[in-house]
């Protein structure tokens, strides 16, 4: 398909990362795949990272996206909490920036308002826009429809600059 765009959503986590990928071509969204990467829960940091890295790398190479976006760290009350998400979501910043692939970022309450129409929307409202927005998706895991909320805001923000520039 001339014009396609395929969209990396990533929606980081150090327990779980949600990982989707639709097809964009004007505004006609088709799901591509999706999927939730589940980090060891013990061990080294490092080796933590290495995995989520490892999985997203094999993510990218397998969906071959041409863009990707990646949720905004939420703030957490506890500091070490945030601090360790904050690696995590590094390393989903990274993993398609090294391929070449450009990321944009986008707030939790952006990607709510974009998908559900309110910036305050709860997950069970995501996920029933997602099963809307997204029939061929199926049944998702929670992680897995933020991450296609991801992308679906991406996909409405990204041509913004060009239309106001034109």
């Amino acid at each position: 398909m001339s014009n396609t765009v395929r969209i990396l959503g990533i929606d980081p986590g150090l327990r779980f990362t949600g990982w989707g990928v639709i097809a964009c071509r004007g505004s006609a969204l088709t799901y591509e795949a999706s999927g939730r990467i589940a980090a060891q829960t013990e061990g080294e940091m490092a080796a933590r990272l290495w995995d989520l890295a490892s999985a997203l790398d094999h993510i990218v190479a397998t969906h071959g996206p041409d863009e990707a976006a990646v949720e905004e760290t939420f703030v957490n009350t506890n500091p070490r909490s945030a601090l360790k998400l904050g690696q995590a979501r590094g390393i989903c910043l990274l993993a398609p920036a090294r391929s070449g692939i450009p990321v944009a970022e986008y707030a939790a309450n952006q990607v709510k308002k974009a998908v559900v129409g309110v910036g305050h929307a709860e997950k069970a409202q995501v996920g029933a826009m997602i099963a809307r927005l997204l029939p061929q998706a199926g049944k998702v895991s929670a992680d897995e429809a933020d991450a296609l909320a991801v992308a679906i805001c991406h996909s409405s923000h990204r041509r913004a600059p060009r239309r106001l520039s034109a």
